[in-house]
């Protein structure tokens, strides 16, 4: 299980992406333009379109729990 938060940015900072584990222990944080490539350098690229198009559908500051045992 993987939470998923999309996080906004201000006039200096960007839009950004956490990505933590069940225990809430964070295992990925890149920009929101940058999805692909931040999913790869964390070792989730075999989850990256469905994670993806989960960034895109999810408002700002929601968590959102994927599911990565049901893909």
């Amino acid at each position: 299980m993987l939470h998923i938060l999309k996080i906004k940015g201000t006039d200096k900072i960007p839009d950004f992406v956490q990505i933590r584990d069940e225990y809430m222990t964070l295992i990925a944080y890149f920009r929101l333009n940058q999805v692909q490539k931040g999913l790869m350098k964390n070792g989730l690229e075999k989850h990256t379109d469905a994670i993806s198009t989960i960034i895109e559908e999810i408002e700002f500051g929601k968590i959102y729990k994927y599911n990565t045992k049901n893909e």
